[in-house]
């Protein structure tokens, strides 16, 4: 009798983010994998980790970190809707302030949808808790999905 391979790691796909940006007294760094077990053509589930590191220089130091737990679905080939859990701890330090420090948690919920081409999907999302203390910029979010 041949060995049966194990069809668990078949159908994990690993994926993620990393990001830079440097300027004049600026720093942004983004370092997000993640990984999701597929249960069929139509239907994943996966979670991902998020370190965000933010820095003005002579105004404010951020440093965000957590995680997310996602589901796909692909209704036809081409179109993934999606929504994503997430789940930050924040950690702001301000110069030349006397409350100079806040510690937090922010919540967010993504609900989106993208055009999927092979392993990379390209779409928008918006955080349905959305509200004026958000760590974000704007509710609506557009994103490029890539996994392997």
């Amino acid at each position: 009798m041949p060995p049966q391979e194990n069809q668990f790691w078949k159908n994990v796909q690993i994926g993620g983010d990393l990001a830079l940006g440097l300027g004049s007294g600026y720093t942004d760094i983004s370092i997000a994998p993640s990984a999701i077990y597929n249960f069929s053509e139509y239907a994943a589930l996966g979670v991902g980790l998020q370190y965000k590191y933010l820095k003005q220089k002579d105004y404010y130091a951020f440093h965000f970190y957590g995680g997310s737990i996602i589901g796909l679905l692909n209704p036809i080939r081409q179109i993934q809707l999606s929504a994503e859990l997430e789940q930050l701890r924040v950690n702001v330090n301000l110069e030349g302030s006397n409350s100079n420090s806040q510690n937090y948690w922010n919540t967010a919920l993504f609900i989106g949808a993208g055009y999927r081409s092979g392993n990379v999907t390209i779409g928008a999302r918006y955080n349905v808790l959305d509200d004026k203390n958000s760590i974000y910029g704007s509710a609506f979010m557009p994103f490029v999905r890539v996994y392997f």
